[in-house]
């Protein structure tokens, strides 16, 4: 779905302006240990299923239907991986509108299902390893949320605070 029906008839009263949302990301992985990837239709780039929380939905609710929705795969959370936002946190789509997102980055191992993509927001779907993915131009922000996967073996990964009161 290119739009929740709530963020629709917020787009009706306040135009393109910049909208604060909460979205989830997910790595799956396969048996093989590819990760799943779409292929997006609005930016036209390679990144990870992912997308916004509607209002009453779980975000474990929302990465697993964000998955289904962009690639016919049914994932299994694994476990939280990181919260990302901030400054780079930010999106222009190409009609104009404008949003900050935080996001809940989960993993998952795939249950079943063949990469299909929705045709409506992702134009392919596919899994890559990492030989195919050091091939394959990446979002920004999906280099991100692979790095935080990687720096989240200890724990959670979060950006450290840089905020101090005056």
């Amino acid at each position: 779905m290119p739009i929740p029906p709530f963020l629709a008839q917020l787009r009706q009263k306040i135009g393109t302006d910049l909208v604060l949302l909460p979205t989830i990301v997910v790595i799956a992985r396969d048996a093989q240990d590819r990760i799943l990837f779409v292929h997006d239709r609005d930016s036209d780039s390679w990144t990870l299923p992912g997308g916004i929380i509607e209002p009453g939905e779980s975000p474990a609710d929302a990465a697993v239907r964000e998955v289904w929705e962009e690639t016919h795969v049914l994932a299994r959370l694994t476990r939280i991986v990181a919260v990302v936002g901030g400054a780079d946190c930010v999106t222009t789509y190409s009609n104009g509108d404008q949003i900050a997102w935080v996001a809940t980055v989960f993993a998952a191992r795939v249950e079943h299902g063949t990469p299909i993509a929705d045709g409506a927001e992702t134009k392919a779907a596919r899994f890559l390893d990492a030989q195919a993915m050091g091939r394959t131009p990446l979002r920004a922000d999906t280099r991100r949320f692979l790095e935080a996967e990687q720096a989240s073996e200890a724990g959670t990964y979060f950006q450290a605070a840089a905020w101090r009161p005056e």
